[in-house]
């Protein structure tokens, strides 16, 4: 079953669930200001991936962000801004089996899908 990690209003993120629902892919959503960020699993994206391919530095929340918590950022300061700020994270998350796709590039999902 793939999870669809993101914001419901996140123009990616449409087109990520645009993308499944037309190739009629059941995916289950989770909108990280819906649901609370108590069951993503960031953490592990953290460990797995680092904070620069979790965290979406191109954002208005990382330039949001003071210089000096960009400067210092690390995995352990990523969890901590993420969970406090969840659109720090580069959406959509995709999540199937043992694949996490960070954003939405349809090449990526065609391959998910198969």
């Amino acid at each position: 079953m793939i999870t669809l990690y993101g914001i419901k209003n996140c123009d990616t993120v449409k087109k990520a669930r645009k993308w499944l629902e037309s190739n009629g892919i059941d995916y289950r959503f989770h909108d990280f200001r819906e649901d609370g960020m108590g069951d993503v699993p960031l953490q592990q994206w953290l460990e797995e991936f680092g904070w620069e391919q979790v965290l979406n530095r191109r954002s208005t929340s990382w330039r949001a962000l003071e210089e000096t918590q960009k400067n210092a950022m690390d995995n352990n300061a990523a969890l901590a801004a993420a969970r406090a700020t969840p659109t720090l994270i580069k959406r959509p998350v995709t999540a199937c089996g043992d694949r996490t796709i960070f954003g939405f590039r349809e090449a990526a999902f065609k391959e998910l899908a198969n």
